[in-house]
C-alpha cells in the first residue's frame, strides 16, 4: 500500500471510529477501539491491503513472524502434530490466524516428509485480503486446505495458533493510587485521546501496583479458548505468542503495560496515531489462557518457551541440514535474545487423550503458570 493510499485508508477508518465513539455517547473502552482499528472490513489493519509480514522495511512489510523467518519452524512443528493425530487417530490440522500461509506450507510438508501426506488443513480466517494470499501459496496442496470464515461444527485433530492471542483486543486499566478506572477512547477537538472512567474491573493479581500503572486484562483472549474447549472433540492445541505467565506480567516493573504497535518493522507505544496503518498488539497472559482452558475442560498439557519446544521437537537436525543462511535465518527462532525466550507454547489436550507431547519432554514450566 502506497503512502497516499495508505493515508486515505486512515483517514476513513480514524472518521469512522470517531462515528463510534458519537454513537456510543462519546467514549468507547479500549478493546472496542482496537478491534475497529484491527478489523473494520476494508479499513482495518487486518481487512485492509497493506503488507503485513517480511523480513524487511524494504518489502513493504510491518513484522516478521517465525514461520516467515524459517520453514524450519513448521517442520519442527510437525513432529508435534503427527504425535497428536497418531495418538487422537485423526487426519486433520486446524490453523487460526495463518497469516500469510507460510506456516501451513512448512506443517504439510513436514507432514509430508514423515509419511502423513493426506492430512486436511483447514485455516479459520475472517480477512479476505489474506486468505486470497493464503490461497496462492497453498494452490499446489489442492483440495487438502479449505478455508472457513467461523468456528468448525467440531474439530477432532490439532489447532494451531501462531501469534494469534496477541492481536485479540484487550481491555486497558490504569490505577491512580487509590482506584482503577478503565481506560477507553474519545475525541477532544477532532483528535482521538484516551480517557479513563471509574470500573469495577480489576487484574487478576494483587500487585503491588505503582500509582499510574497502565495494565491490560484480556477477556477475549480467554473466552476465545473457552470456545475452544466446546468445540474440540478430541485431540490438542497449541498456541505459540509471546507473553508471561501472571506473576511476570504484573510484575510491579511493568508498569507500563504491554500494548505496543509495529509498522515497518519499528515499534512504537500510540496505538491512537494513524489507525488502520499499524499492528496493535499485547503481550499474553499465559497463566489466564491456561485457566480459562483448564475451567472449560481442557487439560494444560505443557508450557515452555519456543527454544525449547523447538529442540523437542528436532529442531537441531534440520538446522544441521539446512544451507548457511538457512542455519542462519532459524538460529534466530531458538536464540535467547531472539525469538527464542520471549515466546512461549502453552499446550492443550482433551480429556482422556493421555500422552507425554514431545514438544515439552524437556523444560516444561507448567509450575509457573
Amino acid at each position: 500500500m502506497q503512502g497516499s493510499e495508505a493515508g486515505s485508508v486512515s483517514m476513513a477508518l480514524g472518521e469512522h471510529i470517531r462515528t463510534e465513539i458519537a454513537v456510543a455517547g462519546g467514549w468507547l473502552p479500549f478493546d472496542r477501539y482496537m478491534a475497529l482499528a484491527l478489523y473494520t472490513p476494508g479499513l482495518g489493519y487486518y481487512a485492509n491491503t497493506r503488507p503485513k509480514l517480511g523480513r524487511m522495511p524494504a518489502d513493504g512489510s510491518d513484522f516478521v513472524t517465525a514461520p516467515e523467518l524459517s520453514p524450519l519452524f513448521g517442520r519442527a512443528l510437525a513432529a508435534q502434530v503427527a504425535q497428536v493425530l497418531e495418538i487422537a487417530e485423526a487426519d486433520e490440522v486446524f490453523e487460526f490466524g495463518a497469516g500469510s500461509g507460510t506456516l501451513a506450507e512448512s506443517v504439510l510438508d513436514g507432514l509430508a516428509a514423515m509419511g502423513h501426506a493426506l492430512v486436511r488443513y483447514t485455516i479459520v480466517e475472517l480477512s479476505a485480503e489474506l486468505r486470497a494470499r493464503q490461497q496462492a501459496r497453498l494452490a499446489r496442496f489442492g483440495d487438502r486446505v479449505r478455508w472457513a470464515d467461523q468456528w468448525p461444527s467440531a474439530m477432532h485433530g490439532v489447532v494451531l495458533g501462531n501469534e494469534v492471542l496477541d492481536a485479540m483486543p484487550v481491555q486497558l486499566l490504569r490505577f491512580d493510587g487509590q482506584r482503577w478506572q478503565e481506560r477507553g477512547v474519545a475525541v477532544r477537538d477532532g483528535q482521538l485521546v484516551f480517557d479513563d472512567r471509574d470500573t469495577a474491573l480489576r487484574p487478576p493479581h494483587e500487585g503491588p501496583f505503582l500509582p499510574g500503572t497502565v495494565t491490560e486484562i484480556h477477556p477475549q483472549a480467554e473466552a476465545f479458548v473457552t470456545s475452544l474447549a466446546g468445540q474440540l472433540e478430541r485431540g490438542a492445541a497449541f498456541f505459540i505468542d509471546y507473553g508471561f505467565p501472571e506473576a511476570e506480567y504484573y510484575h510491579v516493573q511493568r508498569h507500563g503495560g504491554t500494548v505496543m504497535c509495529h509498522r515497518a518493522h519499528q515499534a512504537d507505544t500510540d496505538p491512537l496515531a494513524d489507525p488502520g496503518e499499524k499492528d496493535i498488539t499485547a503481550h499474553v497472559n499465559f497463566t489466564g489462557i491456561a485457566l480459562a482452558g483448564q475451567d472449560a475442560g481442557l487439560d494444560v498439557i505443557g508450557y515452555t518457551s519456543q527454544a525449547r519446544f523447538l529442540i523437542n521437537c528436532g529442531i537441531a537436525p534440520l538446522l544441521e541440514a539446512a544451507d548457511l543462511r538457512g542455519r542462519a535465518m532459524a538460529q534466530k527462532l531458538i536464540t535467547e535474545h531472539e525469538m527464542g525466550e520471549l515466546f512461549k507454547v502453552i499446550g492443550f489436550a482433551t480429556t482422556g487423550l493421555v500422552f507425554e507431547p514431545i514438544g515439552f519432554s524437556e523444560g516444561d514450566r507448567l509450575h509457573r503458570l
